[in-house]
């Protein structure tokens, strides 16, 4: 199947980032290098793109889409929150501007051996990175009824998580969970009738759950924030794109840390602790998909971008 990602927000990110000729980005989730292409154009010759993925498809079929980009280009198959680690493998110190593309890509929903879809039936997998270990499969059938509960509570936001841990135990006594249907089917069974007929899809938020245990997105998107911010030249942008409030939550409240970083007590008349901002905000609030983009591409409707700079 051909890795196709239509990317979000596109020319808010170009237009956003403003990569200039012989300045050095890093992608930190590469998908199938849809942003890359325009930041390869703006950089130049001169310029020097790193695009980072956990998925080996992602990083063959970014690297055979920007062959012809002129830029110097380095592919690196490794988690974005190690970002630091793949600079210094590269002799790299600081960038001017990087880019984090949150949460699963076109391709890796659509394609059903993944198992990221409950629209398609498929092996209880989500991993990102073949190469990681722990499976959804892993956690619906090991995890205890309280684990599971917390999970799909927490990272899926579902108000019926107490009940759907209860049938996925129930069901898994039977035999252990194996596909998404399955597991779909018994968490529609859980939600009462009369809540599947409201909102989203009745497996969406559990799905979403499971999805950010197995490849513990917001633990790696807490730890990224600081080391991008940290390897930003002055001057040097930083673009994050989330596509649901739990990741939007940690990026706003991490932005808003690094702009008001003292912590001198509230009735101190002047600050004394010597902590000064070191970034600037770019978007006072997040940029989201025109209509237009909506109509073209509906899985843009969630998608929020906040950019900074460096001071």
């Amino acid at each position: 199947m051909e890795f196709s990602h239509v990317p979000v927000l596109y020319d808010q990110v170009i237009e956003g980032l403003a990569p200039k000729e012989g300045m050095i980005f890093v992608d930190g989730t590469l998908g199938g290098g849809g942003h890359s292409l325009g930041i390869a154009a703006g950089i130049g010759e001169a310029g020097t793109l790193i695009g980072i993925d956990r998925d080996r498809d992602a990083i063959e079929a970014a690297s055979e889409r920007l062959r012809d980009c002129a830029c110097r280009k380095f592919f690196v198959q490794s988690n974005y929150a190690d970002v630091k680690a793949v600079l210094r493998e590269l002799g790299i110190e600081k960038i001017d501007g990087a880019l984090l593309d949150l949460g699963v890509s076109s391709f890796q929903l659509d394609n059903a051996e993944r198992g990221f879809s409950y629209m398609q039936d498929a092996p209880l997998d989500m991993r990102m990175s073949a190469d990681d270990r722990l499976t959804a499969a892993d956690i619906v059938n090991t995890y205890t009824e309280e684990d599971l509960t917390r999970v799909i509570r927490d990272y899926g936001e579902e108000r019926w998580a107490a009940r759907i841990a209860a049938f996925i135990v129930k069901e898994r006594a039977k035999a252990p969970f194996e596909t998404t249907f399955r597991l779909v089917d018994t968490i529609k069974r859980a939600i009462p009738a009369s809540a599947r007929r409201e909102g989203p899809h009745p497996a969406k938020r559990t799905f979403q759950a499971l999805r950010i245990e197995v490849n513990d997105e917001l633990g790696c998107l807490k730890d990224a924030l600081a080391d991008f911010t940290d390897v930003l030249a002055p001057r040097g942008r930083l673009a994050v794109i989330s596509f649901h409030s739990l990741e939007d939550r940690i990026v706003k409240e991490y932005f808003q840390q690094r702009l008001s970083p003292c912590i001198c007590p509230p009735e101190f008349p002047v600050c004394v602790c010597g902590r000064k901002a070191d970034i600037k905000k770019v978007t006072r609030k997040p940029l989201t998909a025109s209509p237009e983009e909506l109509r073209d591409n509906p899985r843009a409707r969630s998608a929020k971008l906040r950019i900074i700079e460096k001071l």
